[in-house]
C-alpha cells in the first residue's frame, strides 16, 4: 500500500464513523516539495485584471500543434490523442469539490490522481495558491464563482467542476451564482492572494471586452451522490428546490445517482430522485450508477488507471454506446469512465476554441 492509499484508508475509517455533510471542519493536504503551485498563464500575485489579448499571446504553440489540436474529434479522443496532442496543449482548470466531513477531501485526492494518471496535467487541478486538490462545500459559493471568473480570465479556457456529495450541491449552487440567482454582482476571487479583488468583471481573454462575473459559463460540471441529507444543512437550504434543475451557465452537466443511496436519498431506477433537467439550453444527462456502488467511496478510483485492462476499457468508453460492454470490476468504474470521457471532450473543445481565438486575434495584429 502506497502513501496515498494508506492516507485514504485511514481517512475512510473516520468517514465511516460520521455522516457525510455533518461537520463543518475543512482539512487540506499540505503542498509537496515536488509539486509547487503554479499560477495560470499571465497571472501575477497582485490584482490581476488582464490586458486585452495578453493571454492569447502568452501560450507558446507552434502551427503544427495548433493544427493537430484543431484536427481532434472531441467525441472520440483516444489515448494517443491525449498523450501526443492534448498533453502538449493548454488545459482548462478542473475544480474538484469534496463532501463535508473531514477527512473526505482525501477521497477527491484519489479522483484527482485518477485524472492525472490518465493524462491530465496535475497543475491544472491543484489550487495555484495553496496546492490543495479540492474545495470545501463550506467555502462560500460566491468565492468559488469568483475563482471561475479569475481562471477563465487568466487561462483563456472555461473551467470544469466535479463534485461529490455535498460538493456536488455546491457545484450546482455555483451554476446558480453564475446566472445571478443569489446576487446580481459577484467579485472576482484571486487564488494567489486568497482574497476578493475589488471588481465584479473580467477582461474576456478571447475577445478583449469587459464582462461581468455574473453571466459567465463553465464548460462541464458533474455531481455524484448530491442531495438528500445534506440539503437539511443551513448552508444548503437554498438549494432544496433547485438541486435537480440545471441553469444555462454550463454547456454539459452530468448528474450521477447511485441506484440505492441512503445518504443522497436516491431510489433504484429512473425517478424524481435520480433525474436532472435543464431550464433551457444546457446539455443535461442523468446517469444511474449500480446500487452496489458506495456513496462514500465512489470517487476512490486512482487505482483504476493503473490496471492495464481497466484503463483500456475506460479509454474506449463512450456514454452514448447502446450495447455497453460489461465494465471491469471495481466500485466507481462507470463513474470514472464517464467523467474521463467528458473531461477529454471538453479539454479538446476548449483548446480548439483557444487556438481559433489566437489565430483570429493575433493573425489580424
Amino acid at each position: 500500500m502506497n502513501f496515498l492509499d494508506s492516507r485514504i484508508a485511514r481517512g475512510l475509517v473516520l468517514v465511516a464513523a460520521l455522516i457525510i455533510g455533518g461537520c463543518a471542519t475543512q482539512g487540506e493536504i499540505a503542498p509537496t516539495a515536488d509539486s509547487a503551485p503554479q499560477a495560470p498563464a499571465g497571472a501575477t500575485s497582485s490584482s490581476t485584471r488582464s490586458a486585452p489579448m495578453s493571454v492569447l499571446r502568452s501560450y507558446a504553440m507552434d502551427r503544427v500543434l495548433e493544427d493537430r489540436i484543431l484536427a481532434l474529434n472531441p467525441e472520440q479522443i483516444s489515448a494517443d490523442d491525449v498523450k501526443n496532442t492534448l498533453a502538449k496543449a493548454p488545459a482548462p482548470r478542473i475544480m474538484l469539490l469534496h463532501g463535508g466531513v473531514y477527512p473526505v477531501h482525501l477521497i477527491m485526492v484519489s479522483a484527482g490522481r485518477f485524472l492525472t494518471t490518465m493524462g491530465y496535467p496535475e497543475d491544472r487541478i491543484r489550487h495555484p495558491g495553496d496546492n490543495r486538490w479540492s474545495h470545501s462545500p463550506y467555502e462560500p459559493s460566491a468565492q468559488i464563482t469568483g475563482l471561475v471568473a479569475w481562471y477563465y480570465e487568466h487561462d483563456g479556457m472555461r473551467p470544469m467542476m466535479i463534485g461529490h456529495s455535498q460538493g456536488g450541491i455546491q457545484a450546482i449552487k455555483v451554476l446558480y451564482d453564475l446566472v445571478g440567482r443569489f446576487d446580481s454582482a459577484i467579485k472576482v476571487w484571486n487564488p494567489l492572494t486568497d482574497s476578493a479583488e475589488e471588481r465584479t468583471s473580467i477582461v474576456d481573454p478571447l475577445i478583449g471586452v469587459d464582462r461581468p462575473v455574473v453571466g459567465l459559463t463553465v464548460c462541464y460540471v458533474s455531481a455524484v451522490g448530491a442531495g438528500g441529507a445534506a440539503l437539511l444543512l443551513p448552508n444548503q437550504w437554498n438549494m432544496a428546490d433547485k438541486m435537480h434543475t440545471i441553469p444555462d451557465s454550463v454547456d454539459e452537466f452530468t448528474g450521477f445517482s447511485i441506484g440505492l443511496d441512503l445518504i443522497a436519498w436516491t431510489l433504484p431506477g429512473v425517478n424524481e430522485t435520480t433525474q436532472f433537467k435543464r431550464t433551457r439550453n444546457a446539455q443535461v444527462r442523468s446517469v444511474v450508477l449500480p446500487a452496489s456502488y458506495n456513496h462514500i467511496t465512489v470517487p476512490i478510483v486512482h487505482d483504476l488507471a493503473r490496471d492495464e485492462g481497466t484503463r483500456r476499457w475506460i479509454e474506449a468508453f463512450k456514454p452514448t454506446q447502446a450495447d455497453r460492454s460489461t465494465p471491469p470490476d471495481g466500485n466507481g468504474v462507470l463513474w470514472a469512465a464517464d467523467v474521463w470521457h467528458s473531461v477529454k471532450r471538453h479539454w479538446a473543445i476548449e483548446a480548439q476554441t483557444l487556438v481559433r481565438a489566437r489565430r483570429a486575434a493575433l493573425g489580424a495584429m
